[in-house]
């Protein structure tokens, strides 16, 4: 059976073109680029108006084997720019479908998930993890403050919105409000659980199904761009 990754860059807006066009000359299918912003650490930033930036999140799904060759050219293609340029990080993919093929691929073999093969092989270069927190709009930045404070050196805030309908039943115990914010954080794993509970202790998150967190293995952590000299 077929393995896949799912390999994530975030890079300052307008660059998202650079890395889907690195990716499919490695042997990519092709990319889909999300609009987001950053979240700077630096507080002096923050109070001066500057704590902004807008990002692109580019999303790539590859198959296994080309992987490696795809992280590699878009390391490459970002080799002039100057650091911190972005990161990349690879999260392995359970299953993949494309439109038009009747197959359904999945990554692990029989048997691997019930002997924690699969689990693993993702640590063997897994230093960090991806944090996703979903909540209401308007709470990304309260969200954000928190994860800081615990050690998050930082983190990128999408605008989204529910499907469901008024009067929908709840989905994932999650009250109904179609606006939300998605907050994509890496984190060293010494951190995650610190960042966690802040972001749990939250008050605007104190009323049961107004957000919801979790964390992924993220492997293959990479900052793009030129070290300094």
């Amino acid at each position: 059976m077929q393995a896949y990754d799912e390999i994530v860059s975030i890079v300052p807006r307008g660059s998202g073109e650079l890395v889907t066009g690195a990716a499919k000359e490695a042997g990519a299918f092709g990319g889909t680029i999300l609009m987001g912003r950053g979240t700077a650490s630096n507080s002096i930033l923050q109070i001066l108006g500057f704590g902004d930036s807008a990002k692109d999140i580019v999303l790539i799904v590859s198959e296994k084997e080309k992987s490696d060759a795809i992280r590699d050219a878009i390391v490459f293609a970002s080799k002039d720019k100057k650091r911190p340029f972005g990161v990349l990080f690879r999260l392995e993919t359970c299953s993949f479908y494309k439109s038009g093929n009747s197959e359904q691929a999945g990554n692990a073999e029989d048997g691997a998930e019930a002997d924690g093969s699969k689990e693993e092989n993702m640590n063997g270069n897994n230093t960090h993890k991806l944090l996703t927190v979903i909540v209401n709009r308007g709470y990304a930045d309260d969200a954000m403050d928190a994860a800081r404070k615990a050690g998050a050196g930082g983190g990128t805030i999408i605008n989204a919105r529910g499907t469901a309908r008024e009067g929908d039943a709840t989905f994932f115990g999650m009250e109904i409000v179609p606006e939300k914010d998605m907050i994509l954080i890496v984190a060293e794993n010494s951190k995650v659980k610190g960042i966690m509970d802040a972001i749990k202790n939250l008050p605007c998150l104190s009323k049961p199904g107004s957000g919801v967190a979790f964390a992924s293995p993220a492997a293959d952590f990479t900052v793009l761009g030129k070290p300094k000299n």
